[in-house]
């Protein structure tokens, strides 16, 4: 594993679908300025991946907002297929509650084959949390916090979502993610 593709593969992503089609009005911000940790494992079990988990998270609650602002852990090597990804994400959440990081860090969930309940796998709305490896987005709650300053915007971003990528289409989307996944061979 090219540790450096990985990181310059989902860079990309960040950049050109989630800030490009603005689909994260926050992940601008900690792009430019950049404090987002690109934290990459060859872990290829759930126990491996709980462990890094647990180390990222207490990373990111050792340095201040200043230094590292949110952490995506990519993990190409685990949890490749999605409904085991999916299960996981509840032990990741219960890992949070174990060590009392319950309202200080939240977890956003994004996979290559991301699939919302109740959508067929082509769904254009799946692709608002596809990447191209599947990762952890670690989040302050203080940072959501303060972004959240108009509650109504923010529970409209998933139907703006949905409507953005409806009207690129699915073929454009594919486009996009294609020209992701040729930084990821480079």
């Amino acid at each position: 594993m090219d540790e450096r593709a990985v990181i310059e593969a989902t860079r990309s992503w960040v950049f050109e679908v989630v800030i490009g089609l603005n689909l994260c009005p926050f992940a601008r911000r900690p792009f430019a300025a950049d404090l987002i940790r690109y934290a990459v494992t060859c872990a290829t079990t759930e126990a491996a991946l709980l462990e890094v988990l647990e180390a990222e998270l207490a990373a990111l609650v050792a340095v201040p907002r200043t230094t590292v602002e949110t952490t995506l852990l990519i993990h190409p090597h685990a949890l490749a297929d999605f409904l085991d990804y999916n299960d996981f994400l509840a032990t990741a959440d219960a890992l949070l509650s174990d060590l009392d990081l319950e309202g200080v860090i939240q977890i956003a969930s994004f996979h290559p084959e991301y699939q919302f309940a109740g959508t067929k796998p082509d769904a254009v709305e799946n692709y608002t949390n596809r990447s191209p490896y599947p990762m952890l987005h670690l989040l302050r709650e203080e940072s959501v916090s303060e972004v959240n300053g108009d509650p109504e915007a923010i529970a409209g971003i998933p139907e703006r979502n949905i409507e953005t990528l409806r009207g690129l289409g699915r073929a454009r989307i594919l486009e996009l993610l294609e020209r992701v996944k040729k930084r990821k061979q480079l």
